[in-house]
């Protein structure tokens, strides 16, 4: 199947029982999958009016108790900014895939981009951490939903999967597990007495407790600076507790979460960092480098955010350069850049989008970066 089936496919293992999208280029294959295949489980599709509203849905659904995402790209992104800032600030988990297509505007709907990599940490106003994930293979969108489901309800976080046009459309063999073999989270549900339920105080773990809407518990959410109740609290003391919240429960467990492909010597001439469709064209470029005699440390970024901060320091310390292929004019390697600190050379690979790197190119980049 392909990558974008792989999504819905994934998604259905997961769990999720709600879909509300809008369709778009190059994505809307998942939203396709999703409208023939979810009420074989007893789920519900809605094609919303526009995507600020396919958001919403998610946060109301998820409300009730339901797993939800959708499936979006450029333009449509762009609209779910806002609602993506709200389910930040409710901690209401969800899943959201972004097939990536080049940009900005309109730009090229039916050709591949990975422009929207900064877009998915910082897009919505505010401070907030976020998941995301990519996928290099309809393999791992099947997989990859799935995890991104299972982080999204350990940590009550909105989490992203930022795939692209190659991948969604890509057809390769997907090897589904059965049901009883994929192991699967499940949010943290209350069980204590209904009149001291708290939709924002803290467990031992960080993470507050969920209940679901009509259940007969009395709470209270909102997108407002908000105490334990969910009730607003605006004031600057209330505000400091509720962003640092957000953003350590990510930050705290960040060991935890990220993942990455290594592959090649610990004592490198040079880093070669990827992600998505670009790691698959970067492998040739090592595998060139290799045979002219360059070490060369191949690693493929699954977790995009949060970013693995710590390991890029430590082969700072070891490699002459680090080279960032993107299907992007520069925006991965500017957080390469940050975390090497000066310690090592970091060249980027820019590419503006409608086609991916020649491997030719990333190859010799490495060679100049080796000298």
């Amino acid at each position: 199947m392909d990558g974008d089936y792989a999504i819905a496919e994934g998604a259905l293992a997961a769990g999720c029982r709600f879909f509300g999208g809008y369709p778009i280029t190059p994505s809307t294959e998942t939203a396709e999958r999703f409208s023939e295949r979810i009420p074989e489980v007893g789920g519900v599709f809605i094609q919303m009016e526009d995507e600020l509203a396919a958001m919403a849905s998610l946060i109301g659904a998820v409300w009730g108790g339901k797993k939800a995402m959708s499936v979006t790209s450029g333009p449509g992104f762009s609209l779910m900014m806002e609602n993506l800032g709200l389910a930040a600030m409710m901690e209401t988990p969800l899943v959201l895939a972004n097939v990536q297509r080049g940009g900005p505007s309109t730009g090229l709907p039916t050709l591949t981009g990975q422009q929207d990599m900064m877009q998915a940490r910082w897009g919505s106003h505010g401070d907030y951490e976020i998941i995301a994930l990519s996928p290099d293979s309809p393999q791992e969108c099947f997989d990859l939903t799935i995890e991104a489901f299972n982080l999204s309800e350990t940590y009550r976080v909105p989490t992203l999967i930022m795939t692209d046009e190659c991948v969604g459309h890509m057809h390769e063999k997907v090897v589904i597990p059965p049901a009883e073999e994929i192991e699967l989270v499940e949010r943290k549900w209350y069980n204590g007495p209904k009149e001291k339920y708290m939709p924002y105080a803290p467990d031992s773990d960080g993470i507050p407790f969920m209940v679901k809407a009509g259940d007969g518990y009395r709470f209270h959410t909102t997108g407002l600076t908000h105490d334990e109740r969910g009730y607003p609290v605006i004031n600057a003391e209330q505000q400091d507790i509720c962003v640092r919240h957000m953003v350590e429960k990510i930050n705290n467990n960040a060991e935890k979460i990220i993942r990455m492909d290594e592959e090649g010597t610990d004592d490198p001439d040079v880093v070669v960092l990827s992600y998505g469709i670009t790691a698959r064209i970067a492998v040739k470029a090592v595998q060139g480098a290799r045979k002219k005699g360059i070490k060369v440390k191949n690693i493929r970024l699954i977790t995009i955010w949060p970013f693995p901060e710590k390991r890029i320091k430590e082969l700072a310390h070891k490699a002459k350069a680090f080279v960032v292929p993107e299907i992007n004019y520069g925006q991965i390697v500017l957080e390469v850049e940050r975390c090497v600190s000066g310690m090592a050379k970091v060249i980027g690979v820019p590419h503006c989008g409608g086609g991916v790197h020649n491997p030719d190119h990333i190859l010799n980049v490495i060679k100049e970066a080796a000298k």
